[in-house]
């Protein structure tokens, strides 16, 4: 039988254990909310950009009449050597396995372009981590948040390739305050490896964000631009049903609403078949406007990203919570019976002496 000081040591270690769990719980759904406010807020200029570059689709010539190739160089095709696959991890742990899910995600998206070039660009201190043991790094650039925001136009020509798949970007330290400059400066970079064909295609991995319930792992491509305002999503992983229960009920005992993030039915702008207007020639907007497309989708990403961590941490440290619930009760009953065997032994012992004598 277990000592009874040692049962109550444990018991007080794992209530301290509890209280440090519900609390980052609390914190975590918090940060939730605003992280939902963000994603919402980012998503009219989206729409409304998305429904200017419809409009002007049908209204300029972005193909060539003679060859069909097209104007702008973010819509070519080109056969796939060298891809560049951005992962977005989180910077912390504690979130369950929201960080595995996507380095496993990136793991298999890897092992489906076997034979080919692939450059990676880390985001998030985790993903870094992983990438780092496994892939060589040619030519790193490790960027903090006031680093990320700098000029990019005297960007140094590609280093030689060191290994099939390697590390060549690490961005640590930009998702704690995700903002609009740091998803421009690396959409700049991006379109400018993509445009100097550095690169054929660019994928981004992350987790999407639609409420606390409704979240999916995807793989999507964003360059080159196959339909603007479609995902081409080519991986998607799901939640569980196992999953989605422990995210509402952690969700309810939080006070966290479950509303969904989806995309606003905004307005049609720039949709119905009227002669609109430009000041500029038609051609020449959707040429300024399209890399912007690419950095909506960027820090979407980003966003999005950030608001699924905050959920699955605050899930995480949920179940954490009921578990060091359930084993302070087990732990508690277990002391209780020791205390009893205990007593009872003393009882025997004196009832016993009283029939010696």
């Amino acid at each position: 039988m277990p000592n009874i000081l040692d049962i109550r040591r444990r018991i007080r270690s794992v209530i301290n254990t509890r209280q440090i769990t519900k609390a980052m719980k609390m914190v975590s759904a918090a940060k939730l909310r605003r992280a939902q406010e963000r994603a919402l807020a980012a998503r009219p200029y989206g729409q409304m950009l998305t429904n200017v570059l419809k409009s002007l689709v049908t209204r300029a010539e972005i193909y060539d009449p003679e060859t069909g190739e097209p104007k702008h160089p973010l819509l070519a095709q080109r056969e796939e050597k060298t891809i560049l696959l951005v992962v977005v991890t989180g910077d912390k742990g504690l979130a369950g396995a929201f960080n595995a899910n996507v380095l496993k995600a990136a793991t298999r998206f890897l092992e489906s372009k076997a034979g080919k070039n692939i450059d990676i660009e880390a985001i998030g201190r985790k993903g870094r981590d992983f990438l780092r043991r496994r892939y060589p790094s040619a030519k790193v650039q490790t960027r903090t948040l006031a680093e990320l925001t700098e000029s990019i136009e005297a960007e140094p020509a590609a280093a030689e390739r060191v290994a099939t798949i390697q590390v060549t970007g690490e961005h640590v330290g930009i998702l704690g305050k995700v903002a609009f400059a740091q998803a421009r400066a690396l959409a700049e970079s991006v379109i400018g490896r993509y445009c100097r064909e550095e690169i054929d295609a660019v994928y981004v991995v992350f987790n999407e964000f639609k409420s606390v319930i409704a979240q999916r792992l995807i793989v999507e491509q964003i360059l080159p631009i196959e339909q603007i305002g479609e995902q081409a999503v080519r991986l998607v992983e799901e939640l569980t049903e196992e999953e989605k229960k422990r995210a509402k009920e952690a969700a309810v005992s939080a006070g966290v609403g479950m509303r969904s993030a989806e995309r606003d039915e905004a307005s049609q702008f720039g949709t119905a078949q009227v002669d609109y207007i430009y000041e500029q020639a038609p051609e020449d907007l959707f040429r300024a406007l399209l890399p912007k497309y690419v950095s909506i989708q960027i820090f979407r990403a980003l966003l999005e990203s950030v608001a699924a961590e905050h959920a699955a941490r605050m899930t995480a440290m949920d179940s954490a919570t009921n578990n060091a619930t359930d084993m302070i009760d087990s732990l508690t009953l277990v002391m209780n019976r020791a205390r009893q065997a205990k007593i009872t032994k003393e009882i025997i012992e004196i009832v016993s002496g009283a029939a010696a004598m």
